[in-house]
């Protein structure tokens, strides 16, 4: 048991800065193990928490920093790319949205706690406009304080931790498969949840950029609805022509007496495959009106080349 531990705190600093790293990057890899072995090994080596606090702090400060320019360089378009390699609910990221208009840059602070903004809040702070300064100031608090959480943890329950390691070591190579087990259970529970949410994506009705430009040419009755979030830090400065402004949480109680009643009610947004404007249009259907969803978002709309109006939040 000892030796185990020994071997930790002469090499575990790689482990750490590896299992940090690849955790920020996206990989469905947990980094919390490791600060608690840490945090478990200062209980016989001080000077190692200090250690592993700064070569934690160095490996989520290096993949965030990236994650932020990459946001900052292809706007939310990066946050679809993240969410399949974290194997994410694509949901995560009006969560992310919805802290950061809650909160501010306040959300770096609280990020690393919070599974799914953990990952998401560094492209999204990078997409919304934040200054480098900034993010790099708020997020290493809120890292330092994440990766110290989890060494002192480990320091508290060192006892126990040697206690597991112990049990581990009897079982000699079957340990390896009860680790590589949880982890399979772990990945499992990401894939699953992932696989609900695309088939609740894939249930509502969909229609193309060109099908709403015509119908719009042709003055057809419809409602278009833009559910993105719009906050001082997040305004809307264009939307699709003839759309109004509702957001998700507002949809459930909004007035539709000015609703046509053979309308055709068209929800729109800009996140990964549109999960914001597809939560609309079912809690619309929830209130007996049908909906369809506008594929792509209006991301989807400009890309086909069609034009946007001045907002007027």
């Amino acid at each position: 048991m000892e030796n185990l531990l020994t071997l930790y705190t002469q090499h575990g600093l790689l482990a750490i800065f590896s299992g940090v790293f690849l955790e920020q990057m996206g990989a469905p890899i947990p980094a919390l193990p490791f600060l608690l072995l840490a945090g478990a090994s200062a209980a016989n080596d001080g000077a190692f928490a200090a250690k592993a606090l700064f070569i934690a702090l160095l490996a989520s400060v290096l993949a965030d920093t990236l994650w932020f320019f990459a946001g900052r360089r292809f706007g939310r378009g990066v946050l679809a790319l993240l969410c399949r390699i974290s194997i994410s609910p694509d949901s995560c990221v009006r969560q992310s949205e919805l802290s950061f208009a809650r909160r501010g840059v306040a959300t770096l602070v609280i990020a690393k706690f919070v599974p799914g903004l953990s990952t998401l809040a560094p492209p999204l702070a990078g997409a919304i406009g934040m200054s480098p300064l900034s993010f790099t100031i708020y997020n290493a608090a809120g890292t330092a304080l994440w990766a110290g959480s989890g060494i002192a943890a480990g320091l508290i329950f060192h006892d126990q931790i040697e206690h597991l390691l112990a049990s581990l070591t009897d079982l000699g190579s079957l340990a390896m498969m009860v680790v590589a087990g949880l982890l399979g259970l772990y990945i499992s529970w990401r894939l699953l949840r992932r696989w609900r949410v695309a088939r609740a994506l894939a249930n509502v009705p969909r229609v193309y950029p060109d099908e709403l430009a015509k119908m719009i040419d042709q003055g057809s009755k419809m409602v278009i609805i833009d559910v993105r979030l719009a906050t001082a830090e997040l305004p809307l400065i264009e939307r699709i022509p003839g759309a109004r402004h509702i957001e998700v949480s507002a949809i459930e109680s909004v007035s539709i007496d000015d609703w046509p009643d053979d309308a055709r009610i068209i929800t729109y947004c800009s996140c990964p495959n549109d999960v914001s404007a597809v939560k609309a249009a079912l809690l619309l259907s929830k209130r007996g009106i049908g909906a369809q969803v506008l594929k792509g978002g209006i991301e989807g709309w400009t890309e086909a080349g069609y034009p946007l109006d001045v907002a007027n939040n």
